[in-house]
C-alpha cells in the first residue's frame, strides 16, 4: 500500500491502532478521572433538585445501573444548597457516589456548589453572558475587554475549587455559544472549542489543573469535529492533556437515541478519545448507564486486534465534512445520489411477497401493487437463495456471480463478484458490478483494474476487531490513489443483543460516514436460527440502516427529534410529550422538531432544529420556528396543536392520509 503523507492533523494516537490518549488524571471525590483509569459511565438525575429523598432514590438506582458519577442540576442557590441535603442522605444510606453540580447562568450557584460537591460543570456559552442572538463587531481593544469581565466572574469559582479541591467540567455545548464567539468564530466547531479555552486559559494562569472537557452537540457531526479539534488545539497550543467527557446532547430515545449516540461517542472512542461517557436519552436515567456501559466495553480488550497497515498521516480533513469524490454508477455514488440502503436476505429462499415487509416494501393484493415506505430497501442481496417472483419498482436484487452467470435475465439481476472473480471474470454486466473486496486483498493488480472501471461499485468488509479503523484505512487508500470508485460499507455482526446490534453497526459505519466516506450501506446479522427470526434481524438492519444515514446527515428518511434527556429544571413530561409529538408528527419526512424541557436546552440546544416546543413555565410552552419565538406561554394542553398549526403555516404538512394514497 502507497505511503500516505498530508498536512499534519493530529488529533489521536493512531488511525490504524487502537491506543487510548493518555491525559492527565482528574480527582472526582473517590473515582479518579483520566490517566490509566477505566473510562467512567455517567448520568444525570431528572427530578427537581429540591425533592431531597426523590433525588436520593434516583440517585442509588443510577447507581446500581452502573453510574461512576451522577450530575444533578443546580439552577439557582436554593438549589445549590440543597445538593448539601442529598449528599449527606446519600452518604448515611452508605453511597460514596461523587456528584456533580450542573450550572447554567448562575455562578453564585456554582460558588457555593463547588464547596459541597466533587464537580461543577459549568458552560462557557451562558456563564458569564447572556444570548440574545445578536451579532457584534468586536475591535481587538472590545474583545479584550469581553475577556477580562469574564476573567473577573470566573476567578471566583476557580480559586474556591482550589481551595475545596473541587473539580470542575468546562462544557462546551454548540447551541449555547455566546453572541461573541458566535460573531467571532461563527456556528463552527472552531468557536466551541474557543469558546472553552477563553475559559481554560484562565484556569491554568491561576494554576487550576483538575478539569474535564467537553463539545457536545446534538449534530453528532459536529460533535465529532469539535472533541478531534479540542484535541489538535490543546497539544498545538501547549495545554495540558485534559480528560475528556463525551457525549450527543438531546440524542432522543429509543433506537434513535442509541443510533445517534453511537455515531457520536463511538466515532471517538474508535480513536482512543474519551474518559468519561454520557448517553443522554429522553428515557429514565437508570437507562442511560448500561448504554454508555456497552459502548465503552467494547474497548477492554480492543489493543491485541489485527494489524493494520500503518498510515503516515490523513488524508482528509478530519475537522470538517466533505463527501469522498466518486463517479456514479446507476444511482450510487457521485454528487447528488444519496447513500443506498443495500438488505442481505442472501442466508434464506425469499419465497413469499410478504418476505419482503422486512425491508420496507408491501405488497397489496387487491390492487394488485407494490408500495415502499420511507425506509424501503434500495437494494435487495440474496447470494445463492434467488428471488423467483417479479420485484417491485425501486428494489433490485443482486446474486452471486456463480448464480448470475445462469440467469436468464441478466441485465435486470445484479452480480456480486469477489475480488478473484472480478480479476478474472470473462462476462460482467454491462453498467454495474459489486465488487467485494476486504484490506487483504486490496492489491495492486485490484486497485489498477478498478480505477478504470466504470461500473464497479465496491463492497468493503472487514472480520477485524478494529474493523471500523481497517475499512477507514481502505478508503484512505482509495483517497490517496484518486480512484473515484463508490463504495458500499457491509458490516456483519453475529449472536449479538439488538442494543448492541445498534450501538456497533451505528460506529462502525456511522463513523466513517461521519468523515465523508461510503456511498452505501449493507448491515447482516449471520446465524440466525429460523426463517421468520432472520426476517425480523433483517427488519432490525433495514431500520438501523436508515437510522445510520439519517444520524449521519446523509440521508433524512423520517421526522427527527432533537429532545433532550430531562432533568430537574424540566418543566413537563418529557417522555409522555415526546411520544405523544412523535404521534402526531412522525410521518413528515425530514422534519426536525426540537423538545426541550426548559429554556436551558431551547432554543439554543436546539439550533439545528426546524422546530421547537420548549418549557417556559408550569404547564407553558414556547413555540420556536428555528431560533426565533412564534408563541410564548402557550397553555400545554394546547402546544402540540399549536405546533402543529405552525408547520401547516410553513407549507411542510402533510396528512398520514394523503401519504398512504401517494404509496
Amino acid at each position: 500500500m502507497s505511503s500516505i503523507i498530508a498536512a499534519t492533523r493530529q488529533y489521536c494516537n493512531s488511525l490504524v491502532r487502537y491506543s487510548r490518549r493518555k491525559t492527565i488524571e482528574v480527582k472526582i471525590g473517590d473515582v479518579p478521572l483520566g490517566a490509566d483509569n477505566p473510562i467512567r459511565i455517567q448520568s444525570m438525575t431528572t427530578v427537581d433538585t429540591m425533592d431531597t429523598m426523590g433525588s436520593v432514590e434516583q440517585v442509588i438506582r443510577m447507581v446500581n445501573a452502573g453510574c461512576e458519577y451522577v450530575r444533578i442540576t443546580a439552577p439557582s442557590i436554593k438549589e445549590a444548597q440543597n445538593l448539601q441535603e442529598i449528599k449527606n442522605e446519600l452518604r448515611r444510606r452508605g453511597c460514596h457516589v461523587p456528584l456533580i453540580a450542573d450550572i447554567h447562568f448562575t455562578p453564585n450557584a456554582a460558588e457555593l456548589a463547588a464547596r459541597i460537591v466533587e464537580k461543577v460543570r459549568i458552560n462557557p456559552g451562558n456563564y458569564a453572558d447572556k444570548k440574545r442572538f445578536e451579532t457584534i463587531d468586536y475591535t481587538e481593544a472590545a474583545y479584550q475587554t469581553e475577556l477580562d469581565r469574564i476573567r473577573e466572574k470566573f476567578t471566583p469559582l476557580v480559586k474556591i475549587c482550589k481551595e475545596y479541591g473541587t473539580a470542575m467540567r468546562i462544557g462546551t455545548n454548540h447551541g449555547s455559544l455566546s453572541d461573541r464567539i458566535m460573531s467571532r468564530y461563527g456556528d463552527t466547531p472552531l468557536g466551541m472549542v474557543e469558546s472553552a479555552l477563553e475559559f481554560l486559559r484562565i484556569c491554568e494562569d491561576l494554576n487550576y489543573y483538575n478539569i474535564v472537557l467537553s463539545m457536545k452537540a446534538s449534530n453528532p457531526q459536529v460533535m465529532v469535529q469539535a472533541y478531534r479539534l479540542l484535541v489538535n488545539k490543546l497539544d498545538e497550543e501547549g495545554f495540558k492533556p485534559y480528560p475528556l467527557h463525551l457525549g450527543v446532547t438531546e440524542a432522543g430515545e429509543g433506537e434513535d437515541g442509541r443510533i445517534k449516540s453511537a455515531v457520536g461517542i463511538g466515532t471517538l472512542l474508535e480513536d482512543g478519545l474519551g474518559d468519561t461517557v454520557r448517553v443522554s436519552l429522553t428515557e429514565e436515567p437508570e437507562f442511560e448507564a448500561p448504554v454508555a456501559k456497552m459502548m465503552v466495553d467494547r474497548y477492554l480488550s480492543r489493543t491485541n486486534h489485527q494489524p493494520i497497515p500503518e498510515i503516515s498521516d490523513n488524508p482528509i480533513d478530519p475537522f470538517s465534512y466533505s463527501r469522498r469524490i466518486t463517479h456514479e454508477v446507476e444511482n450510487i455514488g457521485g454528487p447528488h445520489h444519496v447513500p443506498r440502503v443495500v438488505a442481505d436476505l442472501s442466508a434464506i429462499p425469499v419465497t413469499d411477497y410478504k418476505d419482503l415487509r422486512c425491508i420496507g416494501h408491501f405488497y397489496l393484493p387487491e390492487p394488485d401493487k407494490w408500495k415502499m415506505n420511507d425506509q424501503g430497501a434500495d437494494y435487495v442481496y440474496t447470494g445463492s437463495n434467488p428471488i423467483s417472483f417479479m420485484l417491485p419498482n425501486g428494489l433490485k436484487e443482486i446474486r452471486d456471480y456463480a448464480v448470475w452467470l445462469t440467469t436468464d435475465d441478466k441485465e435486470n439481476k445484479l452480480p456480486l463478484l469477489t475480488a478473484a472473480e472480478y480479476l478474472q471474470a470473462g462476462e460482467r454486466h454491462s453498467s454495474i458490478n459489486f465488487v467485494r473486496f476486504s484490506i487483504n486483498e486490496l492489491n495492486e493488480t485490484l486497485l489498477e483494474q478498478i480505477r478504470g472501471d466504470k461500473t464497479a461499485v465496491g463492497v468493503i468488509y472487514s472480520t477485524n476487531d478494529h474493523a471500523m479503523a481497517e475499512l477507514r484505512r481502505i478508503f484512505f487508500e482509495l483517497t490517496e490513489r484518486h480512484i473515484a470508485i463508490p463504495v458500499i460499507i457491509q458490516r456483519a455482526f453475529t449472536k449479538i443483543q439488538t442494543d448492541q446490534f445498534r450501538i456497533y453497526s451505528a460506529t462502525d459505519a456511522g463513523g466513517l460516514f461521519i468523515d465523508g466516506f461510503g456511498d452505501g450501506l449493507m448491515l447482516s446479522v449471520v446465524g440466525t436460527p429460523d426463517k421468520d427470526a432472520y426476517l425480523r434481524q433483517a427488519d432490525l438492519c433495514n431500520k438501523t440502516a436508515f437510522g445510520i444515514l439519517q444520524a449521519t446527515r446523509n440521508r433524512m428518511s423520517k421526522t427527527e427529534y432533537i429532545s433532550c434527556p430531562s432533568c430537574g429544571r424540566t418543566l413537563f413530561d418529557l417522555q409522555s410529550t415526546t411520544a405523544m409529538i412523535r404521534k402526531r408528527t412522525d410521518h413528515l419526512k425530514g422534519v426536525k422538531i426540537g423538545i426541550m424541557g426548559c429554556i436551558v436546552n431551547g432554543p439554543g440546544e436546539m439550533a439545528d432544529a426546524d422546530y421547537g416546543y420548549v418549557g417556559s413555565g408550569p404547564a407553558r410552552i414556547t413555540l420556536y420556528r428555528g431560533k426565533e419565538v412564534v408563541k410564548r406561554n402557550v397553555p400545554s394542553a394546547q402546544a402540540v396543536d399549536e405546533l402543529i398549526n405552525l408547520i401547516k403555516e410553513d407549507g411542510n404538512w402533510i396528512d398520514p392520509e394523503t401519504i398512504e394514497q401517494l404509496v
